[in-house]
């Protein structure tokens, strides 16, 4: 009952019927990550989609100099790893729990299975376009828009519009999924302080302003 209620409740699925979710939980299963575990490292061969239910997890890639660059940041309902359905036999990114975390698994031979029924198949293939378009604004987002408005934006993906936040994220891990460096986003911290929009310690950040305001 448990996993059929983080499937219902994960935007992801929305899509599919009441039906097509208890078929989807009858295949998977709910794994742990220990803090700084890795779910799977990037070239790693792919077996399976995931769930976070609980939790952060960074995906990232490597480059050619040994530099990490983080892809995304993850947060519980939200699916990753789904490119291996179709796309790729083996993981592009490496997935790292940020803190200890917790996700289903779907194995890649399950899904295959209910993709053979054409109602599973049409709602599937619906949501990875939804997928897709997320994706693709992300990457506009992070070309067109400067550190503060991608920092802003990043707060309320990850935690609505709220006057207080809590973040089990370090400056280092928000700077990473921001698309800027440490150092960067310490610099503009400290203009947000000075311009008392923002109150940040340890690991509460206090919205003094309404920056939503001007974002749209």
């Amino acid at each position: 009952m448990k996993i059929e209620r983080y499937i219902n409740e994960a935007p992801f699925f929305k899509g599919l019927s009441e039906e097509h979710r208890r078929e989807l939980a009858a295949i998977c299963n709910l794994r742990q990550v220990k803090k700084r575990g890795y779910l799977f490292h990037e070239g790693d061969r792919g077996g399976n989609m995931f769930l976070l239910v609980d939790g952060n997890l960074q995906l990232h890639k490597n480059t050619e100099d040994g530099r990490e660059v983080v892809i995304r940041v993850v947060k519980p309902g939200d699916v990753f790893a789904e490119v291996v359905l179709f796309e790729k036999e083996r993981y592009p990114v490496s997935a790292r729990a940020v803190t200890e975390a917790a996700v289903l698994s779907f194995p890649k031979e399950g899904i295959h299975r209910l993709l053979a029924e054409e109602g599973f198949r049409n709602d599937f293939i619906a949501m990875l376009m939804a997928k897709q378009r997320y994706l693709a604004e992300r990457i506009q987002e992070l070309t067109t828009k400067d550190v503060e408005h991608r920092f802003f934006t990043f707060l309320r993906s990850q935690y609505g519009e709220k006057e207080r936040i809590h973040t089990p994220l370090s400056k280092k891990d928000i700077a990473a999924a921001i698309g800027t460096t440490p150092e960067s986003l310490s610099r503009l911290i400290l203009r947000l302080h000075e311009d008392k929009v923002i109150d940040w310690q340890g690991k509460e950040i206090r919205i003094l302003s309404n920056p939503w305001e001007w974002m749209e």
